[in-house]
């Protein structure tokens, strides 16, 4: 009998001559190359973090604590849940995954409502935005009486008489006086209002209530349902009582309760009652939050100094300084997530918009073809091309003031808009055929198939690409630079109409204007040290709703 060796090169029909030697090297080559590239920014990430929280400057005792405290622990808890269950390991992981990414995100909403949008204002918003919405609704339910221009114009309208009043925007274009105000005015307009923080704690209590009884509960009947529901908004309120106990005003303390806290315990929560196979997994993530925990009482009792590290709370909160001991970096995190919000919500609905008209709309002919490949090539296009796009369009055309909130955003926006189509694109792709013709065959329209079937399929893909887009735009300097934003910002910006700064445009100051031993070594690795946390915290919900995309299909 012929036998064959690794050495040995057979004749397969349609691709000649294969030798298995040559793949079992290429495959060591791409092995290598990975493992390159992630030594080689491992290596570049240890650097920079040890300049930024020098770990070695701590007292021995502090390490051998956390080391017993927490180290051995988890080492343990961790092994045991995986060699018992991969599934729920997984589980523990996200649930501890989790909560740090709230927490890192509850800081930044906090923010948002401590200096930059009042309670009564967001209240005012949210009211405005929930009166047309109910509008909304009725008129879906009725789209079958109504055409589709109809539905569009009276939905539109109800926005922006909720939002602006008459004449609103439009009018004062036109120099006409404002007549009624919106919604939107005559909440943030009142007399009297609850206490700040009860109003923080309705509007974000309530929807987590609902949210969570949903999840909790499932089909377990309405008590179920209320006792969930009750439990979560009760935890959001207590947030605002514990926290000036604990030296926190109401308003953040009700914030990151509500945004850092209370999510993954309702997380934990639903795989303790829902899921009992799995339920093993939060053993993982308890094991680190009391050794966390426990590490810290015991050092703070012996009395053992931690690392002396430039990335503490003073540095998160305080303002630009010229000297290094008293460099902040509040102001420009708080510019980049105004930024990022602005960006997200000029990029979101116009590339979704577009992605989906190329794909169930647009005829296939010479014109869509040629939107494809500028999208494509736009995608592709040196951010600091945009910088001077926006320079030029919002600038020098349409004389907007440089480097505020709402033209820094646009700018962003304009250069990701090609990514969020790309990927929301790809998304829309993915939606199998037969569910569309399923969908027609039962005699939907169009349009009715577009909004109950290819959307809701395809959104996690496309919130997943939005994702992605903002952590790219979220660390760019080039835009921002060519727009007049300023290099350095020592306030929060009251509003989009003011000038801003962002993370980047900070440590790019730190690193040119203020050059010196100083910052070079001890605010700049901090500034990067935060600026690569934040992406990596947006890149992971990108990673976690993929996988969850994938596993459901």
């Amino acid at each position: 009998m012929a036998t064959t060796t690794d050495t040995d090169t057979d004749g397969i029909e349609g691709f000649g001559s294969v030798s298995r030697t040559a793949g079992r090297v290429f495959r060591n080559l791409l092995l290598a190359a990975t493992l390159f590239g992630i030594v080689f920014v491992t290596i570049l990430l240890v650097y920079v973090a040890n300049d930024a929280i020098r770990p070695l400057t701590a007292d021995p005792g502090w390490h051998l604590t956390f080391f017993l405290a927490l180290v051995v622990p988890t080492v343990a808890a961790g092994a045991y849940v995986y060699r018992r269950d991969r599934l729920a390991f997984q589980t523990g992981v996200l649930a501890i995954g989790s909560l740090v990414v709230s927490l890192l995100f509850s800081g930044g909403a906090a923010m948002i409502f401590v200096d930059i949008v009042s309670p009564l204002v967001w209240l005012a918003f949210l009211v405005a935005l929930a009166v047309p919405s109910a509008l909304t609704v009725l008129v879906v339910k009725n789209d079958h009486r109504l055409p589709f221009t109809v539905q569009f114009v009276a939905t539109a309208g109800a926005f922006y008489l909720s939002l602006f009043g008459v004449p609103g925007p439009l009018g004062s274009l036109a120099g006409a006086p404002q007549v009624v105000p919106g919604v939107f005015g005559a909440v943030a307009g009142l007399p009297f209002a609850p206490a700040p923080w009860l109003m923080m704690a309705g509007t974000l209590g309530v929807p987590l209530a609902v949210v969570a009884s949903r999840v909790l509960a499932r089909d377990r009947g309405r008590r179920s349902h209320v006792l969930a529901g009750a439990a979560t908004f009760a935890a959001v309120l207590l947030g605002g009582v514990v926290g000036p106990l604990a030296g926190v005003d109401p308003v953040p303390a009700v914030v990151v309760a509500a945004v850092g806290l209370v999510p993954p315990a309702v997380y934990a929560a639903n795989v303790a009652v829902n899921v009992p196979e799995e339920r093993v997994g939060l053993l993982f993530p308890a094991v680190i939050v009391a050794g966390t925990l426990l590490g810290a009482f015991a050092v703070d009792v012996v009395g053992f100094a931690g690392p002396q590290s430039w990335v503490d709370w003073a540095f998160l909160t305080g303002a630009h300084s010229n000297t290094a001991e008293e460099a902040g970096f509040y102001p420009a995190i708080g510019g980049s997530i105004l930024l990022m919000v602005t960006v997200a919500v000029l990029a979101f609905p116009v590339g979704v918009g577009a992605a989906v008209y190329l794909e169930e709309y647009a005829p296939d002919n010479r014109f869509t073809r040629v939107i494809d490949v500028n999208i494509s090539n736009l995608a592709g296009v040196p951010s600091v091309v945009y910088g001077l796009l926006g320079l030029g369009l919002f600038v020098t055309y349409l004389g907007q003031p440089a480097g505020t909130v709402l033209l820094g955003g646009a700018t962003l926006g304009l250069l990701i808009l090609p990514i969020v189509i790309i990927s929301a694109r790809e998304a829309i792709r993915s939606v199998p055929e037969e569910m569309r013709a399923a969908s027609y065959g039962m005699g939907a329209t169009r349009w009715q198939t577009v909004r109950n079937v290819v959307l809701p399929e395809s959104f996690s893909g496309i919130l997943t690409g939005t994702i992605l887009a903002l952590g790219r735009a979220i660390g760019e300097t080039a835009p921002l630079i060519m727009i007049g934003a300023p290099n350095v910002k020592y306030s929060l910006p009251g509003g989009f109409s003011e000038a801003a700064s962002a993370m980047p445009l900070q440590v790019y100051a730190w690193s040119s204007l203020y050059a010196g031993p100083d910052f070079y070594n001890k605010v700049v690795p901090a500034g990067v040290v935060v600026l690569v946390t934040v992406l990596l915290a947006m890149n992971s919900i990108a990673i976690v709703l993929r996988n969850k995309y994938q596993s459901t299909e």
